[in-house]
C-alpha cells in the first residue's frame, strides 16, 4: 500500500471522500433525463436539442478518459482530484444561472470533463492503494457506489423536481461538491507514482475520431438510419481512430499505452466489462419502452419497476467483490455471465407477452449477473497488468465500456424499429421488435460467457508460483 496513507483511519477517509465525489457525479449523470420536459419549457428548445445535454456530455466524457493516464502521471493526485471537483462545481454553477441553452450546455461540458477524468482515475487509484488479495472487495464497494447512483439518480431527481425548481437539483449537487472539495483538502493524498512525460497533442487531435464514432452511433440509433452526412463522419472518424491506434503503438511516450492490449487476459477483461455493461444499459433503456408500449404502464410505473433490479445490483456489488477475493475471479465471472445468459434466454424463449412481475424478476437476474462481472472483470484486468500500466488499462476499460454501451443501446432501438416496420407494426409498439432484441442480446451474452470461460484467474496463478 502507498506509504502516503499513514493509517487505516486516514485510508478510510481518503476512500470515502473519493467515492463520495464519484457517487455525486454519477447521480448528476443519470438523473438529468427526468428534468428534460421542464428544461425544454424553460429554455424553449425541442426534445432533440435538449438531448444534447446527455449526448454532448458523453462525447466530451469519452475524449477525456484516454487523457486520464497522462494526468495521473504528471499531476499530483490531490491537485487532480481538487481540480476535477472544482471544474465540475463551476460547470454546475453555470447550469444553475444559465439564461439560455448554449450557456447550460457549456456548464454541462465542464461537468463532463470532470466525470471523464475521475471515472477511470478513481479505479486506478483504488487498484494502486489496495493489496492484490483485497482488490476484489475494494472494487466491489466501488461498484456499489456506481450501482447505487444508477438506482437513485432518477428517483432523487424526481423527488427534488416535485418540490423545487429544476435549478434546485443542481444547487444540491453544488453544495455536495463544495463539501467534497473541503474534505479533499484534508483527506485526499498524493498516492500515485508520477513520471513526467510531454502531452502528445497530435494524439488528442486523433481522439476526435472516438467522438465521431460515438456521435454516429448515437445519431444512427435515434434516426434509425445512416444518412450521407453520418457516413462521411463515420469514414473520417474511422481514419482518425486508426491513426490514433497506430500512433499509440509506435511513439515512445504514448498518451494511452495500447501495448497493454497484447495481454490476452486483459483483452478478455475489457470485453467482459463491455458486454456486461451492454446488458445493464440495454435493460435500463429498453425495459421502460416495453413497459409503456407493450404493457401500457404509466411513465411512473415504468420508472419504479427499474428500482428493484438496481437495488439488487447495489447490494450484490460488494458481496461479489468479496466472493472474487475468496474463490477467484474466473468462477465469479462465470456465475455472473451465466445469470445474464439465462436472463436473456428467458426473454428470448418465451414468445408471449410477459407481465410486469416476470419482467422485473428477469431484469433482476440480468442486473444481478452484472454485479458478478463488471467490477470483478475490471479488477482482474488490473491484476493482469504491471503496476505502472494500470492507469492506462482502466482508461481503456472505461472508454471501451462507454463505446460498447452506446452501441448496444443504438442497436437495440434500431432492431426494435426495423423489425416492427417489416411486419407493419408500430415502431416501438410491436412485440416482434422486442423479441428480436431479446434474441440478439442472448447471442451477445453467449459470446460473453465464452470470454468468461477463456479468461485466466490471474491472482490464483500468481499465488501458485
Amino acid at each position: 500500500m502507498n506509504n502516503t496513507i499513514e493509517n487505516s483511519v486516514n485510508r478510510k477517509f481518503f476512500v470515502s471522500t473519493l467515492l463520495a465525489g464519484t457517487f455525486t457525479m454519477s447521480i448528476s449523470q443519470s438523473s438529468l433525463s427526468t428534468a428534460y420536459p421542464t428544461l425544454m419549457k424553460f429554455f424553449g428548445v425541442t426534445a432533440p436539442t435538449i438531448q444534447w445535454l446527455t449526448t454532448g456530455f458523453m462525447l466530451i466524457m469519452c475524449i477525456m478518459m484516454p487523457i486520464s493516464p497522462w494526468l495521473l502521471s504528471n499531476i499530483s493526485f490531490k491537485q487532480l482530484f481538487l481540480g476535477v471537483v472544482g471544474i465540475f462545481g463551476v460547470g454546475t454553477l453555470i447550469i444553475i444561472v444559465a439564461p439560455n441553452f448554449p450557456i447550460a450546455m457549456l456548464g454541462r461540458a465542464l461537468e463532463a470533463i470532470g466525470v471523464g477524468i475521475l471515472f477511470p482515475s478513481f479505479q486506478s487509484v483504488l487498484l494502486e492503494i489496495t493489496p492484490e488479495d483485497n482488490r476484489g472487495t475494494t472494487m466491489g464497494f466501488a461498484g456499489l457506489v456506481m450501482g447505487s447512483a444508477l438506482a437513485s439518480g432518477p428517483i432523487i431527481s424526481g423527488i427534488v423536481l416535485n418540490w423545487l425548481h429544476w435549478q434546485g437539483l443542481f444547487v444540491i449537487f453544488l453544495i455536495i461538491m463544495v463539501v467534497i472539495f473541503i474534505l479533499g483538502l484534508f483527506f485526499i493524498k498524493d498516492v500515485m507514482p508520477r513520471k513526467k512525460v510531454r502531452l502528445d497533442f497530435i494524439s488528442i487531435i486523433y481522439l476526435i475520431g472516438l467522438i465521431g464514432l460515438l456521435y454516429v452511433v448515437n445519431q444512427a440509433g435515434s434516426k434509425h438510419q445512416l444518412d450521407t452526412t453520418l457516413w462521411i463522419i463515420l469514414g473520417i472518424s474511422i481514419i482518425l481512430t486508426a491513426l490514433f491506434i497506430h500512433r499509440e503503438l509506435t511513439v515512445n511516450e504514448p498518451l494511452l499505452d495500447l501495448k497493454v492490449m497484447k495481454n490476452f487476459n486483459f483483452d478478455l477483461s475489457v470485453l467482459l466489462t463491455g458486454f456486461s455493461y451492454i446488458s445493464l444499459i440495454v435493460v435500463t433503456i429498453i425495459y421502460p419502452l416495453y413497459y409503456q408500449n407493450i404493457l401500457h404502464t404509466s411513465v411512473l410505473v415504468s420508472g419504479l419497476a427499474l428500482v428493484p433490479p438496481a437495488i439488487l445490483l447495489s447490494i450484490l456489488n460488494p458481496l461479489t467483490g468479496k466472493l472474487a477475493d475468496k474463490i477467484g475471479f474466473k468462477p465469479t465471472l462465470l456465475i455472473g455471465m451465466s445469470m445474464i445468459v439465462v436472463g436473456w434466454f428467458a426473454l428470448f424463449i418465451i414468445k408471449s407477452k410477459l407481465g410486469l412481475l416476470p419482467m422485473i424478476i428477469i431484469a433482476m437476474l440480468i442486473e444481478g449477473g452484472n454485479a458478478f462481472v463488471m467490477m470483478p472483470a475490471t479488477t482482474l484486468g488490473g491484476n493482469s497488468l504491471p503496476q505502472d500500466l494500470i492507469p492506462h488499462g482502466t482508461a481503456i476499460i472505461t472508454t471501451v465500456r462507454q463505446l460498447l454501451g452506446s452501441l448496444g443501446v443504438s442497436l437495440a432501438t434500431f432492431i426494435i424499429v426495423t423489425s416492427n416496420t417489416r411486419q407493419s407494426l408500430p415502431a416501438n409498439g410491436g412485440l416482434a421488435g422486442y423479441h428480436a432484441v431479446f434474441r440478439f442480446f442472448f447471442i451477445i451474452a453467449l459470446v460473453g460467457w465464452i470470454f468468461a470461460v477463456l479468461v485466466k484467474d490471474y491472482k490464483k496463478k500468481a499465488i501458485a508460483k
